[in-house]
């Protein structure tokens, strides 16, 4: 059974008392999909700054996007779910009490983005993979420092050019991700939707759950009051995890195993 490392949760900022929530993807396919969401996220984030540093910063983001779905044919996986959630959702609108004009948008909103990730085949993305200029500064950013001005004139030479360059540069690059990136955060959104919340208690900040395995999980969610001062430490896999939570020390202590009992809100995401 394969293991997901607890490392790999992400946590959702709390705003003015709102809680604390943490996500582990519990197969392949939802870990890639997370790092491609982020990575996306990132790059959009940076790529409208006027700062040379998040130029550099969106350009990173850009070259993890392209290592990801250059090992993967995670297009084609895109493809089938979309796929599978219309089929799904039409089956919906057959039962009675449903929001049938609810449901009708969201089917064709799936419609849509599979008809542009179909038009945006896997030769769209050839110009990223044969940029010269791309594949240099991928190349020597396996270098600790090795983006830095002398290694790469012309990553500065670039980065000297006038704000719009380079905006339109960095936005011409991710519009050619758009297609994928949007609906994978489409689906993204329906996994998360698709959980039910449970109070639980982790005692002595222990919790097991074993999973149904005629419904594999595929995210698991855990929501947790941020003046508790705690975080979870999840790893499991889409039949069963475990959640340890731990104690925030510092930055220059390890986090310590909590003694006491935990309340938190689980969420299995199918």
């Amino acid at each position: 059974m394969t293991e997901v490392a607890a490392e790999g949760a992400a946590a959702t900022p709390a705003g003015n008392g709102e809680p604390l929530v943490f996500e582990q993807p519990l197969n392949e396919r939802m870990r890639a999909y997370l790092r491609l969401d982020f990575l996306y996220s990132q790059g959009l984030f940076h790529a409208h700054s006027s700062s040379q540093w998040t130029s550099r910063a969106a350009i990173t983001s850009l070259l993890d996007i392209i290592a990801i779905i250059t090992r993967s044919d995670i297009r084609a996986d895109v493809l089938k779910e979309l796929e599978r959630q219309m089929a799904v959702y039409t089956e919906f609108q057959r039962r009675p009490n449903i929001d049938v004009d609810r449901l009708q948008a969201l089917v064709s909103n799936l419609s849509r983005l599979r008809t542009e990730l179909l038009t945006a085949d896997s030769s769209r993305l050839q110009p990223l993979r044969d940029s010269p200029f791309l594949a240099a500064i991928r190349h020597r950013s396996a270098i600790p420092g090795g983006t830095c001005d002398f290694d790469l004139p012309d990553l500065s030479y670039w980065l000297a050019q006038p704000n719009a360059t380079r905006d339109q540069a960095l936005s011409d690059w991710l519009a050619l991700l758009r297609p994928l990136c949007d609906s994978i955060a489409e689906l993204l959104w329906l996994t998360r939707q698709s959980g039910r919340v449970r109070s639980e208690v982790a005692a002595n900040g222990v919790f097991h759950i074993a999973f149904d395995r005629g419904q594999p999980v595929q995210l698991l969610r855990v929501s947790v009051p941020a003046e508790l001062g705690v975080f979870p430490e999840i790893s499991g896999s889409h039949y069963r995890a475990s959640v340890r939570f731990v104690s925030w020390q510092g930055l220059n202590e390890r986090a310590r195993q909590v003694e006491t009992d935990v309340p938190f809100d689980l969420i299995c995401c199918h």
